[in-house]
């Protein structure tokens, strides 16, 4: 019975080690994790910027912020990020072709959510016929 409980308390005391470690990493909040467009017209770039604070202890250090296609280009804070501060993401959507978009961002750090993902939408109305 004492090795049993003995083996439960080793195991609590890793658990609440394993926790403890966590509650100090970098973790991001955001202003907003999905930004909306609405209606913009064909070929005109726009532009939206996600702010976070890191509200974890560690300086939080973005590694990859990548879009998942080609018509859109992200810039970020690629400096450590202390806690309590603020740090951004740019993101540029090209607007090329008329039609509806949903557009992921996926953003790698070493915060407790290593992965993040942020999404734009909208939709890219085509420019009416000129006429001559």
């Amino acid at each position: 019975m004492k090795k049993i409980l003995m083996i439960c308390a080793v195991i609590l005391g890793f658990a609440f080690t394993a926790t403890a470690q966590d509650s100090q990493k970098a973790e991001f909040k955001f202003n907003e994790e999905k930004h909306d467009f609405g209606k913009i017209p064909q070929g005109t770039p726009v532009t939206t910027v996600f702010e976070f604070t890191n509200v974890g202890k560690e300086p939080l250090i973005l590694t990859e912020v990548r879009p998942t296609c080609g018509c859109t280009i992200a810039d970020y804070t690629k400096t450590p990020v202390k806690s309590g501060d603020k740090g951004t993401i740019k993101i540029t959507y090209n607007a090329a072709a008329a039609a509806p978009f949903n557009k992921t961002i996926v953003v790698k750090s070493n915060a407790v959510t290593p992965e993040k993902y942020l999404n734009i939408i909208g939709e890219v109305i085509a420019k009416p016929a000129s006429s001559k």
